[in-house]
């Protein structure tokens, strides 16, 4: 360093050193402004908050001075190893550490950096013009100016990287909760009123709210992609989603002020990105594992291949089938069967003409409207299936098993 250089660098280190004994009230001045600027969030963070950053500010300014007039920092350790440089890089990271955890915003803690170099600067051209003694001149407040802004560079650069990384690291962790607890209460563990408390609190369910679950068999579709629109309009709604997969089945636990489910089939139904069902728990978090179980089962009667969104309430039958594998069987081997054992172009006809008759309450006029055949040609094949199921169509319980055997037969 030659012996010009050496002297502005003496003469830069004797500015700031003017300010040493007055970084207390500086770094005051600056947590004042910020709580004034900003009065309505620190207001919403509390007094504890406060407290903590005014000791952080002073900290910070004492460290800067320290660097800036080239004094040496008290707070290193006495082999020296860590330099005064260090101590306060560590400081920065650990500041956008604590200001993540604490969920104050980047921007407000970026804004008070911004801040306290601007009002420091301000206090170096006070203290200067206020003591013409001093012996600095214009170009060490200029060198002055260049080397706080870019002090201040280095230090966003830091915070903002220690800030995202805790940021990261404490959203990798919520959604590990988050799909703990999710996997604990389809597993049935919402019914303890301790644990149904502990995942109000880990979902950010409301005491009143609503809750429904929906599943998605989505067939090996990216199912996340597809739903982003309804994240977006469930969010202009104030319903809460909360989503994971398990065992290749995805769903989510919606709360709020729900609609019914006819209402939520609505929201889903033009972005389905494959087979979907949708069940309201009755029981709040304590019967969501109830809801789960039925969304699932109504997602399954769904043919697959189909992108559709169905309503446990409105697939109840189904879902009653579903949820017995081993009744189908038999049903069906009770009451079509012998129509089943029947030609396939003959059965078929037959099976066509007998859905036909239960839409319509067993009416054959407005089956054959449907069909596009007489009348009479109903009733023909009406008597056939009465003769073939030994089950009559005037019957209301042989309607009823019929009905839920054609269901049965239609099961994806």
């Amino acid at each position: 360093m030659t012996g010009t250089a050496h002297t502005a660098e003496t003469a830069l280190h004797h500015a700031w050193g003017l300010l040493l004994g007055q970084s207390d009230t500086i770094a005051d001045s600056i947590t004042l402004t910020l709580f004034e600027r900003d009065g309505d969030l620190w207001d919403r963070i509390g007094p504890e908050f406060r407290v903590d950053v005014r000791a952080s500010t002073r900290e910070h300014i004492r460290r800067g001075l320290r660097i800036l007039a080239a004094h040496p920092d008290q707070g290193a350790r006495p082999d020296h190893s860590t330099t005064t440089g260090d101590n306060a890089v560590e400081l920065w990271r650990e500041t956008g550490r604590r200001r993540a955890r604490q969920g104050v915003p980047l921007e407000l803690v970026l804004n008070a950096y911004n801040l306290g170099a601007r009002i420091l600067w301000e206090a170096l051209v006070t203290k200067v013009s206020a003591d013409p003694s001093a012996g600095v001149d214009d170009q060490v407040l200029l060198t002055a100016a260049r080397e706080v802004w870019s002090t201040l560079d280095v230090q966003n650069t830091v915070l903002i990287d220690a800030y995202r990384r805790e940021s990261a690291r404490i959203q990798r962790q919520d959604l590990q909760r988050e799909q703990a607890v999710l996997d604990s209460l389809i597993e049935g563990r919402g019914a303890d009123p301790m644990f149904a408390d502990e995942a109000r609190t880990a979902l950010q369910v409301g005491p009143d709210d609503d809750i429904a679950c929906v599943v998605v068999v989505h067939d090996g579709t990216d199912t996340g992609d597809s739903l982003g629109p309804v994240e977006d309009r469930l969010d202009r709604l104030g319903i809460t989603a909360r989503w994971h997969v398990r065992s290749g089945v995805y769903y989510g636990l919606l709360s709020g002020a729900l609609p019914s489910e006819t209402g939520l089939v609505q929201i889903f139904e033009a972005h389905a990105p494959g087979r979907m069902g949708i069940a309201a728990s009755l029981e709040g978090v304590a019967g969501f594992a109830t809801a789960f179980q039925l969304a699932h089962r109504a997602a399954e009667t769904v043919p697959r291949g189909e992108h559709r969104v169905v309503a446990v309430t409105d697939r109840l039958p189904e879902v009653l089938l579903a949820g017995s594998p081993q009744v189908a069987p038999r049903l069906l081997a009770e009451t079509l069967g012998p129509i089943l054992a029947l030609p396939r172009a003959q059965a078929q006809m037959l099976l066509d003409t007998l859905a036909a008759l239960l839409q319509h309450d067993g009416s054959p006029t407005h089956a054959a409207a449907d069909l596009y055949c007489h009348r009479n040609t109903v009733i023909y094949r009406m008597k056939q299936i009465e003769q073939l199921t030994g089950r009559s169509l005037a019957d209301p319980r042989d309607k009823m098993l019929l009905g839920l055997a054609l269901m049965a037969r239609a099961r994806p």
